[in-house]
């Protein structure tokens, strides 16, 4: 029997360790630290007198009771967000740009962690270049803005890292004696210019023979056959194959994807302290 009110703040770093697996990646999207996480819990679980999280070196997975609890847990949090809402004048919104190099499969379960941090927000979310992003965002069109390094900016929270390849369909063979086909995305591309650059100080002749409007498009050609891309590998379908190695081409680098944003506190910076944690995740696999 509890013979004292449950509290919210715990219920809610147990439901955000259960849907991320993870104590640090919790206390990321919390913007906490890790020790207050596990503090929570603890109280959380003296409270409803037992172990909901078993942990080990690896893993962090519900125990039954914790797997029992968490549908009730997030009901708990739900009804909580449907009172405070009632007492809202305007629906908070937050108007979110994100890079199509950066939006990949992972897009949906993104925008639904954005979603059950606060389901009272309404989020409007635009998808472009990262420099058109960005520009839009220094203008303030944008409350925050995920996108790939851009040339000239300092600003931005650091998300990830990740390696780009020279991806082409597993049974692409190029033409001997012709330029390489590049399928790319249209300009401005951050990615299209550095993909350029790199294999004219090589010393490679290449040519356009296929021109997206979106990543989807690019990788559509891609596994078509039409030729090669410079992609990071979670945006392209599996049996995609690296042709870099094999065919001679200059190694592309590790490029970084960040959050520019304004908002500070309140219930916009929680909701994409919820997307990076949400993203980190993800691309950590």
């Amino acid at each position: 029997m509890i013979d004292q009110p449950l509290d919210l703040d715990a219920v809610r770093a147990f439901v955000r360790i259960a849907e991320l697996g993870s104590f640090t990646r919790a206390a990321e999207a919390l913007q906490t630290t890790q020790a207050a996480i596990s503090l929570k819990l603890k109280r959380l679980e003296g409270r409803v007198g037992c172990r909901l999280v078993e942990r080990t070196p690896r893993h962090v997975e519900l125990s039954p009771q914790g797997a029992t609890f968490l549908p009730r847990a997030r009901e708990l949090l739900a009804a909580h967000d449907r009172a405070l809402a009632g007492f809202a004048a305007t629906r908070q919104r937050l108007t979110l740009g994100i890079s199509d190099h950066v939006a990949g499969p992972e897009l949906p379960a993104l925008i639904a962690r954005m979603n059950a941090q606060d389901p009272q927000l309404l989020i409007e979310v635009r998808i472009g270049s990262s420099g058109e992003l960005l520009q839009r965002y220094d203008r303030r069109e944008l409350d925050a803005v995920l996108a790939r390094m851009h040339a000239g900016r300092g600003d931005g929270e650091l998300l990830a890292e990740e390696q780009m390849g020279w991806f082409a369909a597993p049974l692409w063979q190029p033409r001997a004696g012709e330029p390489l086909p590049l399928v790319t995305l249209a300009e401005p591309c951050g990615v299209r210019a550095l993909a350029g650059q790199l294999l004219d100080t090589a010393g490679l002749p290449w040519t356009e023979v296929f021109v997206g409007g979106g990543v989807a498009a690019v990788t559509a050609a891609v596994m078509a056959g039409l030729g090669v891309a410079a992609l990071a590998p979670r945006m392209l379908p599996l049996g995609a194959v690296d042709m870099g190695a094999r065919l001679g081409l200059p190694a592309l680098p590790r490029l970084p994807v960040l959050l520019h944003t304004r908002a500070r506190e309140g219930r916009p910076r929680d909701a994409l302290g919820a997307l990076a944690a949400a993203f980190r995740s993800a691309v950590r696999g």
